[in-house]
């Protein structure tokens, strides 16, 4: 398979921008939580553990309450001790005739390993239609 230039200076930007973004990211988390909420969007949604933060000053309230933090690996009991990658994913979606929404969708996938084959499948899987508010 041949990637175009451009193609593959978009995928380059991509790279460097996810890990630009979550290095500041965590680093802020740990180190300058106050600043946290100026990553977000004004309207900014933040659902954590099920629970839905929404715009600028929920969030910063949200931080500031929030316990110190430390590095968190995935469990071993929740991928089986095997490989484990994270895929986030976005678009749009039009189900069954309905209008058309944006989406985005978290997957924790882990490799399995059966006679020499690996295949990853899928231990967890977060979706979330992403429209935005029209208020």
């Amino acid at each position: 398979v041949t990637m175009s230039v451009e193609f593959k200076t978009y995928v380059d930007q991509a790279c460097r921008a996810a890990e630009e973004s979550t290095n500041t990211y965590y680093e802020t988390m740990d180190r300058r939580r106050h600043a946290l909420a100026r990553l977000y969007l004004d309207k900014a949604t933040l659902i954590w553990n099920g629970n839905v933060v929404k715009g600028l000053e929920a969030l910063n309230n949200f931080f500031e309450m929030l316990p110190s933090s430390d590095f968190q690996p995935v469990h071993e009991q929740a991928t089986q001790a095997q490989s484990t990658v994270l895929v986030v994913t976005c678009g749009t979606v039009k189900l069954d005739g309905n209008k058309q929404h944006y989406f985005h969708q978290n997957f924790l996938l882990t490799a399995q390993t059966n006679l020499g084959s690996t295949v990853w499948k899928i231990a967890s899987d977060w979706f979330h239609f992403q429209d935005w508010a029209t208020d």
